[in-house]
């Protein structure tokens, strides 16, 4: 099954810290793992790009979803398959993504194929997902600034962040800790909890990027700092668009960014619950939690409303945290140290602290 599927080629080319991440994985949840990234993928792919018109997009969305369900129609499955791949994207995704949009026939039929266990959780996680991306092309109409929409409370936000990345968690928990017996007998009295801090981690990723990429958002017509506290404030969205506005929107940035961190906090003791024998399981979720705490040092460091303000981790970084966690991750103590030192040389010791 896994022959019929390029999965180490696409997924090295589609993403950078969760390839490394997906290598990690024991081999009892790696390939299912990897099927379900490459079919939210694709996904994200179709709800993004700004070539097609958002009817179309919300449109083949729906029509994805279906597809990915269990008894799936085979010929509106084909008629998808062909539209998608007949899909001019070129300016507007990388090659390898509009590749993955021609080649989804193998990954709709790898997922037919799957053990119930993991066809079911992997059809539920896409359902979510894809409810988050419909939700948020119906939220954010405008394709640029001038048409620029908001969320309104903060419970949109965080409801936003479980769509889209919390939901994400909680599989990769439910997966984990039913295919790897020592792992499932250790949390098996505290699954809910064990869940609720994989849930946690996921939405600390995406408050990241939430936080790092307002700007770029911004001009996408898309503001998911809440407009309640932006009122609060005495701001409206279209004023984040002036850089000036920093100043008086801090403290609903920092709010938020303090909200990440001790979501990145909870997510360290998912890592923690994970057996210290499976080090490389712990180290998949250890990385992406170390680059958000890099990632959301960068974003506070300057104003994020100015020119240029998005920020990466460079990949030498990335490289850097993978080799020191190998020997980290079996030690509780040493995992504890070394979290908290990154939120200090992030400027961002104090949230790490704080008290939910």
């Amino acid at each position: 099954m896994s022959e019929r599927v390029p999965l180490r080629e696409v997924l090295a080319r589609v993403s950078r810290s969760f390839y490394l991440s997906l290598w990690l994985l024991p081999e009892q949840t790696r390939f299912a793992v990897a099927l379900a990234y490459l079919l939210a993928r694709a996904a994200d792919t179709i709800a993004d790009t700004r070539l097609v018109a958002r009817e179309r997009r919300l449109d083949l969305l729906l029509r994805f979803r279906a597809a990915c369900a269990e008894g799936a129609e085979p010929r509106a499955v084909d008629a998808l398959l062909t539209e998608l791949a007949e899909l001019d994207l070129s300016d507007d995704a990388i090659q390898e993504e509009q590749e993955l949009l021609r080649e989804l026939r193998p990954c709709l039929e790898a997922l037919g194929e799957l053990p119930e266990l993991e066809a079911t959780l992997i059809r539920r996680v896409l359902e979510t997902l894809t409810e988050g991306m419909v939700a948020d092309l119906e939220a954010f109409p405008g394709e640029d600034s001038t048409e620029l929409a908001s969320l309104r409370t903060r419970s949109e936000l965080l409801r936003y962040t479980y769509q889209v990345a919390g939901c994400v968690g909680e599989f990769w928990s439910l997966i984990h800790a039913a295919r790897l017996p020592a792992l499932g007998r250790r949390v098996q009295s505290r699954l809910p909890e064990f869940c609720q801090s994989g849930v946690r981690l996921g939405r600390a990723l995406q408050l990241t990027n939430v936080l790092r990429d307002l700007r770029r958002d911004l001009q996408h017509g898309r503001c998911y700092l809440p407009s309640q506290g932006l009122e609060e404030l005495g701001l409206r969205p279209q004023d984040l668009l002036d850089p000036k506005s920093w100043t008086p929107l801090r403290p609903l940035y920092e709010d938020l960014l303090a909200q990440a961190v001790r979501d990145a906090r909870a997510g360290l003791e998912h890592v923690l619950a994970v057996p210290a024998s499976f080090r490389f399981l712990r180290l998949a979720e250890l990385l992406p939690l170390l680059l958000a705490l890099r990632t959301l040092g960068l974003a506070a460091a300057e104003n994020p409303l100015a020119e240029g303000s998005r920020r990466k981790v460079p990949r030498r970084e990335v490289y850097q945290l993978l080799a020191q966690g190998l020997w980290k991750a079996g030690d509780d103590a040493a995992l504890r140290r070394w979290c908290r030192a990154e939120a200090r040389r992030a400027g961002l010791g104090a949230y790490w602290v704080l008290g939910d």
